[in-house]
Order: C-alpha cells, then structure tokens, then sequence
C-alpha cells in the first residue's frame, strides 16, 4: 500500500483579479497509521509535462513496469509508446527511478527509498483492518447478488402496460360471458326446435349408415377370410385395412347421444 501526498496549485482569474488556491490532499484508507509516503518534494510531478505523468504513475503503481505496460495505461493522456519509453529512459538517467535489464526488456520500478515503510506493529493492525474490509466486501457482495436476483425476478414479471393490456382483455371476456349468461338465465332460446331436430335427424342418418357400411364390410370380409391359408392379420395389414377399433373409434360412444325416442329403421 502505498499512500501518496502531494499539494497541487490553482489558479483562476476572477472578476479580472487572480486568485490563487492551494488544496493539500492525503490519501489514506486507514486513519492512524503513518503509511509509505512520498518524502522527497523535488520528485512531486508536474502534470504540465510527459515526464511528471509518467513519473507520477510509475510512483502510484510501485510496482514493476515495461514500456508496454505504461504506454497501454496512459493512453488517456494521449501519450505515444515512443514518448513514454523516452520518458522512463530520461527518469532513469535522473535517478527518480530505477531500473533493470532483462535481455532485451527493462523492467522499471519506483525508487524505494522514497517511501516509508510502516513498522511491524503498524503491518499488524493494516492486516487486521484488511481483514475486516475483505469481510464487508463479502457482505457487500452477497447484498448485490441479492438484489440482482430480485431484479432478475422482476424483469421476469409482466410490465405495467402488459398487465393493463391483459386486464383489459379478461374484463372484455367476462363482459361477453355474463351478457351471455344472462340471456340463458331469462330462458332466452338459442336454437329453434325445428333446427335442432334437423340437426338430429341428420346426424342419426349419418350414424346409421356407419352402422350398415360396417356390418356390410364385416359380412364380405368374412367371407373372404373364411378358410382363408395366410394369417388373417397379416393379410389386414397387407391391404392396409382397419377396423374402428384400431384407430380409437367406437360406434356405440357417437350413438349414444341419439335421443332414445327415436326409432331406427328395420334391418339398421
């Protein structure tokens, strides 16, 4: 951890007089406790330049950096790799940091005699308050985890224009039903006895010709069957004939709603 104490200068013109602003900024996640620091003024950066942008990223980081490294992560300041391989070089050669060479690589470091290095009573307690930290993060993130859960949960839900749409939609049915129920409640007739006793009269005709198609089927059938050497129900599935049966009909479940009163013709 490295914290990091710096005094920046505004300046601004105001109502044609200048004034100027001084803001001194310590950053530190604990309270209490004298973390690594810069000490050495002369090394402050200047944000004006390509070197102090540089410098000042390679103290933040404290950690060790190639070209490539710290080009990718100053391309917000629109700093070319060419001109941030200079600038380490030149900051180099300065001794505002270090340095080494690994073939063709160099690897540069924050100068380390720059910052203090808390004490092992001090370790000891940043550990600790680490410790509590890592478990508020947890807390934190089992909270979000939740929450994304119930928003998962309520994306899933119908939206306030489709649960109108559909309420809607069902008050429109019900209307129809109950005007619908209210016709049968008054004894309003639907059907005219004359259509309906057209419809059963046609109806029961159809069911007695099904009846007298199949008794007429099943007396030629027989026949030709009777002393017949092949398998009969190989011979059936050859001629691709069958029965109601095989395909889930009855004759008797469409007779019975024929009014028992009605007669069937002789021989039917």
């Amino acid at each position: 951890l490295v914290t990091c104490q710096y005094h920046h200068h505004l300046s601004s013109s105001r109502n044609g007089k200048n004034v100027s602003l001084s803001l001194s900024l310590l950053s530190s996640p604990l309270k209490g406790f004298n973390f690594p620091r810069i000490i050495d003024e002369n090394m402050a950066p200047k944000t004006d330049n390509t070197e102090a942008i540089v410098l000042n990223f390679v103290n933040e980081q404290n950690r060790p950096l190639n070209t490539q490294n710290a080009a990718d992560a100053l391309q917000k300041f629109s700093l070319k790799k060419t001109a941030v391989q200079k600038a380490l070089d030149s900051l180099a050669d300065a001794g505002k940091i270090t340095f080494k060479e690994y073939g063709k690589q160099k690897l540069y470091i924050a100068r380390q005699d720059q910052f203090e290095i808390p004490n092992t009573e001090e370790l000891a307690l940043m550990k600790e308050e680490n410790a509590k930290l890592q478990e508020q993060v947890q807390e934190k993130r089992k909270a979000i985890s939740e929450v994304e859960s119930e928003v998962k949960c309520l994306q899933s839900n119908l939206t306030l224009e489709e649960i109108q749409e559909k309420d809607a939609k069902l008050r429109k049915e019900v209307r129809e039903m109950e005007e619908k129920l209210l016709k049968l409640r008054e004894g309003v007739t639907l059907v005219r006895p004359e259509d309906k006793k057209a419809v059963e009269d046609m109806y029961s005709d159809k069911i007695n010709q099904w009846r007298k198609r199949k008794r007429m089927f099943r007396d030629v059938w027989d026949t030709v069957t009777e002393n017949f050497p092949r398998d009969i129900k190989e011979f059936k599935e050859e001629l691709g004939v069958e029965y109601d049966e095989d395909v889930g009909l009855s004759l008797q479940a469409y007779s019975d709603p024929i009014p028992h009163g009605k007669k069937r013709g002789r021989g039917q």
